[in-house]
């Protein structure tokens, strides 16, 4: 989450009192004169707003003294507005548990007293509590029915706050058209209303989706505006903020010199009001910032503290983004182990965040709520029509009377009589509305059907159209060889008759001829065994990808095996090149236990990587000057919670473009008939769903090409539950 959120949903209070001088934001109900006693639970609840961002013991023993003095007054309206005041300052110091205890106890008293106003505020407080802890789904549902009520109880204020936290989750959840148009209201409301916290946090949410768009003036104009409104107000926690989002958007830009100078404004602003909860944020921020700067140290101290003051908070938004920084900065200083650590660490939490299951859910919310507003209109009009009814039975059973009574004024029930025409034909009017109104209904559960058929054709077809596309990367690969294969046979036999029809004839001026087509005949069948024996290692590879290990697990010295695969690689090669050499360098950890694993699959695996390095170096070497000399390079080590293995060539390197594709089935960067494509996909496998290992790959174009095979230790146990 972003750090403006946290800091303007700390200091968005859920309810304020009205100060001398203020104009309230909407119209509400005018409140009975409070007596005497009620009038200073309300100064009470006043001097604690006032104390609020100083202060925060202070203004909570003044809230407690609120809510007991409302209790022992029976002041239901008092106490329910010292239980929100606590809720929000507990929530401002990090005590999320006792904050949602008393936002529910707010609300339950509020329901009792039928106060939706109250009620739609209770839901802000509670959605406020969700946002912060990172639970995207009981935030949304909570601001939608806060939303609700507010509008029933035309409460003005309440509503864009609301509106204002809905582009917040909306922006979390990666619905960013949604946002800026939820969060363009809340602006448009809060500028009209004269509400500063509603317009400071809209404007934060408009920079922050065009931040994530990519669209860096709009994002820094609308940063600009919330760090000039902030300073306005005196808002040092607004003022943090919006530094912090503006060092965010430098640092993407590249501009380093500009994006630490705000972050460090930043960290000056949360030490000087002792923002601890915020301070985390601020901290992951200037790590961000280091970690674009390529300074990886600076980055992890900062990352390090973060996470820590995150888990103690049970931020998950703040988790993610530290384990984020973690898993880059331990990149950038070689230390994969750790970065494949907390790279899977942030993977969890991004998928709690804004996984599939979380986008689900929330869109069932927005799918309920506005089935809700629609149900509510249908009873709102069943509701109109069962009143004209009853209204119409009323009107008859009046002229009945009158009638019985009157028979003798025709005028009077003459006009009775055109009255109830006219009321009749309304009914008749308002019953085909009603009709019209079902049959809607009908449609849209009939669409909803439909679309949830058409969902399951989608994912039937996708699955199909992945088979297909396997077999149609198999069937393009051997039509290849087969074709030649085929070609060739048939000119052996076309060569064959005229060699039949030359024999024939015996002179001695056909024997050249002969010769010749004896000559072209061998080199088809060449040909012929060249191509039918790339089809069978096509085949073979295939085979291979699809077939499961059968090997048990034994204890493997890594080093003896790497070292042996090295040599038969090298020797393999040579024989088939000769005149090659190369320089062999070897760097094996001595302090590298034995791991549970497959030998004969990591062979084969180490076997692949290595005669695509000799492959790789042997290219380069038919381009380079006489100074080059091929070499390749193994190398193992001993980690907390792996063992590495890497291969390392001198070679020309894997073209950027091609890096993402590695590992598919059937890629290759090989020339046509010197690749299957297999082999690095059957490697991935093996490394990956074999032995719940890692297999990566980095390189620049032109000088190197390095892959790392990353396996964990632990015992054989563990290994087997990773696969399952």
């Amino acid at each position: 989450m972003k750090l403006f959120a946290i800091l303007l949903c700390m200091s968005l209070t859920v309810y304020t009192l009205p100060v001398a001088g203020q104009v309230p934001h909407a119209p509400t109900p005018r409140p009975a004169p409070a007596r005497p006693d009620t009038a200073r639970v309300r100064r009470l609840l006043q001097a604690a707003q006032q104390w609020s961002t100083a202060d925060i013991p202070r203004a909570i023993r003044l809230s407690q003294q609120a809510l007991g003095l409302a209790r022992q007054l029976r002041d239901s309206v008092g106490e329910g507005l010292a239980l929100l005041r606590l809720s929000t300052l507990h929530r401002r110091h990090n005590d999320f548990v006792l904050a949602r205890r008393l936002a529910r106890q707010a609300q339950a008293l509020f329901v009792r007293r039928r106060d939706r106003q109250g009620q739609g505020r209770a839901w802000l407080q509670l959605s406020l509590i969700d946002m912060l802890q990172g639970n995207p789904v009981p935030a949304l549902a909570s601001a939608l029915k806060g939303l609700r009520l507010a509008g029933q109880a035309g409460d003005s204020q309440t509503k864009f706050r609301l509106q204002a936290t809905l582009g917040d989750i909306y922006y979390k959840l990666g619905s960013y058209d949604d946002a800026l148009h939820v969060l363009q209201i809340a602006l448009d409301g809060g500028q009209r209303t004269g509400d500063e916290q509603v317009t400071l946090l809209a404007l934060n949410g408009l920079g922050n989706s065009f931040q994530m768009l990519k669209k860096w003036p709009q994002a820094l104009s609308y940063y600009q505006q919330a760090l000039a409104l902030s300073r306005q107000l005196g808002d040092a926690i607004g003022e943090t903020g919006s530094e912090t989002s503006l060092a965010e958007v430098y640092g993407l830009q590249g501009n380093q010199a500009e994006a630490l100078a705000h972050g460090l404004r930043a960290q000056q602003l949360v030490r000087a009001t002792h923002d601890d909860y915020n301070l985390p944020a601020v901290e992951l921020m200037l790590a961000r910032a280091y970690l674009l700067a390529h300074q990886p140290d600076s980055a992890l101290a900062l990352a390090r503290h973060g996470l820590h003051l995150s888990q103690q908070a049970r931020s998950n938004e703040n988790i993610r983004n530290a384990s984020d920084i973690l898993a880059q900065a331990y990149a950038q200083r070689q230390d994969f182990a750790q970065a494949y650590y907390f790279r899977n660490l942030h993977l969890a939490y991004n998928d709690t965040l804004s996984g599939e299951d979380t986008r689900r859910r929330t869109s069932r919310l927005r799918y309920d709520y506005e089935l809700t507003g629609k149900q509510a209109q249908i009873n709102l009009l069943t509701k109109t029509r069962q009143l004209q009814a009853q209204k119409t039975a009323r009107q008859r059973l009046q002229l009945r009377a009158l009638l019985a009574g009157l028979a003798g004024v025709l005028l009077v029930a003459g006009l009775l009589w055109r009255n109830i025409f006219l009321k009749q034909r309304a009914n008749r009017h308002l019953n085909e509305k009603n009709t019209q109104i079902a049959a809607h209904r009908d449609q849209l559960n009939r669409t909803l059907t439909e679309l949830q058929a058409t969902q399951a054709q989608l994912v039937q077809r996708e699955k199909m159209a992945s088979l297909g596309e396997m077999t149609a990367g198999v069937a393009h690969e051997i039509q290849n060889p087969l074709n030649f294969v085929t070609n060739f046979s048939d000119l052996n036999v076309e060569l064959l008759a005229e060699l039949q029809d030359e024999l024939a004839q015996e002179p001695a001026s056909a024997r050249p001829a002969i010769r010749q087509l004896l000559e072209d005949l061998t080199l088809n069948q060449t040909k012929i065994q060249e191509h039918g024996a790339r089809a069978d290692r096509i085949v073979k590879r295939m085979l291979e990808h699809s077939r499961t290990s059968g090997g048990a697990r034994q204890a493997t010295d890594l080093n003896a095996l790497a070292g042996e695969s090295l040599h038969l690689a090298y020797h393999g090669w040579c024989a088939r090149n000769e005149g090659f050499s190369a320089t062999l360098t070897t760097d094996f950890d001595p302090r590298l236990r034995p791991v549970p694993a497959v030998a004969q699959d990591l062979s084969r695996v180490l076997m692949n990587l290595l005669t695509n390095a000799f492959y790789a170096v042997t290219e380069k070497s038919k381009h380079a000057d006489a100074t080059y000399r091929p070499e390749v390079q193994v190398q193992t080590r001993q980690t907390d919670h792996a063992v590495e293995i890497r291969v390392r060539d001198n070679g020309a390197g894997i073209p950027l473009a091609a890096r993402e594709k590695i590992f598919q089935p059937f890629f290759t960067t090989k020339p046509t008939g010197e690749g299957t494509g297999l082999g690095l996909s059957l490697s991935y496998d093996v490394i990956t769903k074999g032995h719940g290992g890692a297999l990566s790959m980095e390189s620049q174009e032109g000088e190197y090409c390095q892959f790392t095979i990353s396996l964990p230790v632990g015992v054989e146990s563990v290994l087997e539950e990773i696969v399952a």
